[in-house]
């Protein structure tokens, strides 16, 4: 198998971890059992684009809107992120893996907050490969934060003579690049309030296979079809 490529590699590759809960629910499992096979599909995830050469991965883990989920299994889902912030914080430094938490870190346990700004230190010198989490993660609440600061911190003319630069480097994902390749599992066609200003010039691949079941063949295979596409980006 093909896993690294001399030209034509994605800077960035985002994907939309869709599928877990009907992949349980398929194999008669409860719910928790998609959760926790999709965390481990993550872990594995992150050796494959490693090895393929891309330098950063975004992941959609969790929404905005996902806090209104069954209480049990928000619960069993902050569980799988403290220990994904403990466990394994020790093999993505081993992996020099920089660490990045998207989204609205304040809705977190104050122990969840304190790890991830833990991991994020710990990680900050890595340069080469990042994972950056989108937890409680929405595209238009990133936008109107921005929003609400420039309007709160800036004059009528700089407002007037902010750019679209400008704009980027007030996001949540301001530390990362912008998406070549957006990948949705799990059979549905939209992006789901996912990088909605980062995803403009975005190519998208959408599979109907659920993400415990993605693979590294699959990967690869989208990986070639993107080194195929001709990005004019408007031109």
């Amino acid at each position: 198998m093909v896993t690294k490529y001399n030209k034509s590699v994605p800077k960035c590759v985002g994907i939309i971890l869709d599928g877990n809960r009907r992949w349980a629910k398929e194999k008669g499992l409860p719910a928790y059992e998609g959760h926790n096979e999709g965390y481990e599909n993550v872990k594995r995830c992150v050796g494959w684009v490693k090895e393929a050469g891309v330098e950063n991965l975004i992941t959609y883990a969790f929404s905005t809107e996902n806090w209104s989920r069954e209480e049990g299994e928000v619960s069993m889902l902050m569980k799988l992120f403290e220990q994904m912030i403990i466990v394994e914080a020790e093999e993505l430094k081993k992996e020099e893996i920089r660490v990045l938490f998207v989204g609205q870190r304040n809705k977190f346990s104050q122990k969840l907050q304190d790890g991830m700004e833990k991991l994020e230190k710990e990680t900050t010198q890595f340069e080469k490969h990042t994972l950056a989490i989108c937890v409680s993660y929405g595209g238009r609440a990133e936008i109107l934060e921005v929003i609400k600061k420039v309007v709160a911190n800036k004059n009528k003319d700089e407002i007037e003579n902010f750019s679209e630069e400008d704009f980027s480097n007030h996001l949540w994902t301001k530390d990362i690049p912008d998406p070549d390749i957006i990948i949705r599992t799990g059979g549905e066609q939209r992006l789901s309030n996912f990088l909605p200003w980062q995803s403009v010039y975005s190519e998208f691949f959408f599979t109907e296979t659920k993400w415990p079941d993605f693979s590294q063949k699959e990967l690869i295979e989208i990986l070639n079809k993107y080194s195929e596409r001709e990005r004019r980006r408007g031109k």
